[in-house]
């Protein structure tokens, strides 16, 4: 996605969260019906966590949520400690914390010990404080996404 088509927020623009609230819907409907499966279930629980954040979170882990589906279609995302999270196999790898909720001065993205990223040289990043992601900062969440899932 380009700056161009997002809102002021940096998140995403009004036609692609209606999409986002559709897709949302229509796993409600397959879970009322007893069609959902636990994966749509998860997915829905995510997209409802990140709707309810407040504007400057929900902005960072729409594109989050964006970047990881792009560039790491294998991870699911899931709930962990009621934050956003992408798993592969049931084992979260990566995850967002939102700072508001945690009530510090910024939310992170972090890293468990599933991703497979660089451990050279004995120290490493494992989280990165996040306030906002500009077009330098997506395109290195987006790197750090695809190595994790290696």
């Amino acid at each position: 996605m380009t700056q161009d088509t997002r809102e002021g927020s940096g998140g995403f623009s009004e036609q692609e969260r209606a999409a986002m609230r559709q897709r949302a819907a229509e796993l409600r409907k397959e879970a009322e019906r007893g069609r959902g499966n636990k994966a749509a279930t998860a997915e829905l629980d995510v997209l409802a966590k990140i709707e309810d954040m407040e504007p400057a979170d929900r902005a960072v882990a729409e594109r989050i949520h964006a970047i990881v589906a792009a560039h790491a279609p294998e991870l699911s995302p899931k709930l962990w400690y009621g934050q956003p999270a992408y798993a592969r196999k049931g084992k979260v790898v990566c995850f967002f914390r939102s700072g508001q909720v945690d009530k510090e001065r910024y939310s992170s993205l972090g890293f468990t010990t599933e991703a497979r990223l660089d451990d050279e040289g004995g120290l490493w990043p494992t989280a990165y404080a996040v306030t906002a992601l500009d077009e330098r900062a997506e395109l290195t969440i987006a790197d750090l996404v695809r190595r994790a899932v290696g």
